[in-house]
């Protein structure tokens, strides 16, 4: 799908680029890409899946589409069947309906009530729209226990650059992939990689940049705690840049 979208997109792209990366300027005060919605479904009691839903209308398009996450927090990958994406080529569709249809086929892996019944907590959260934080480090508490009786949770994100492959040719001289590490506060810690590109996949579409935008926690009864970091992904779109969403799963260090 992203490959087909990008290519239509050939004729429109010096205004496009324009826009992506001259931004508010005066030829095009209003126009702006789409920036996905981001909700977080929860966890299984174990800690074991992490899930996550995004969802909006497209820009250029103004088709409703609504895309779906789950992940194995032990290894970080996709459980079979994930993600689940779907758009409705109508404009005159609805968001529901395309969440609708993505949640029948998300059910069929675990069910909605039972990930709403361990949503585990957010323990910081950063808004695309946020302008004061850092987007390359977030430090939390992993619980809302005060005083705090646990080790914080510090992570730290780098850009790296890539030479543009497939559809995303012609369209810029580089996009960005990241690496994502965990930083021991204790003195003589060592840092642990969460998450390295060595490029970048087709289904981030063109990615220009990326932030962390939260970390959700999660504290089961009977097994480790695990956490997700939610990143922004900022990319190329038709009206400017898009922003879509995905995490980084892994179990907290004792």
């Amino acid at each position: 799908m992203v490959e087909r979208y990008f290519c239509r997109l050939r004729a429109c792209l010096a205004f496009a680029l324009l826009t992506a990366f001259v931004g508010f300027s005066a030829l095009a005060p209003a126009r702006a890409g789409d920036a996905a919605t981001l909700n977080v479904l929860g966890f299984s009691s174990d800690g074991a899946i992490f899930a996550f839903e995004e969802y909006g209308v497209q820009d250029g398009s103004g088709f409703p589409y609504a895309n779906r996450f789950y992940i194995d927090t032990a290894t970080d990958t996709f459980l079979p069947g994930s993600p689940i994406r779907k758009r409705i080529d109508d404009e005159t569709a609805s968001v529901a309906e395309a969440r609708a249809q993505a949640r029948a086929v998300g059910e069929t892996t675990i069910s909605d009530a039972l990930l709403a019944a361990n949503p585990g907590v957010l323990a910081g959260f950063n808004p695309i729209t946020e302008i004061g934080a850092d987007p390359f480090r977030m430090v939390v508490n992993p619980r809302p226990v005060n005083p705090p009786i646990d080790t914080p949770l510090e992570v730290r994100l780098t850009e790296l650059p890539f030479l543009p492959t497939g559809s995303c040719e012609g369209i810029a001289d580089q996009v960005a992939g990241f690496r994502l590490t965990q930083i021991d506060p204790e003195p003589g810690g060592t840092t642990r990689l969460l998450s390295e590109d060595d490029s970048v996949p087709a289904s981030r579409g063109c990615p220009l940049g990326y932030a962390i935008g939260g970390i959700q926690t999660f504290f089961p009864d009977k097994a480790d705690p695990v956490f997700a970091v939610l990143i922004a992904i900022r990319s190329f779109g038709f009206e400017g840049p898009d922003f879509r969403w995905m995490a980084v799963t892994a179990q907290m260090t004792p």
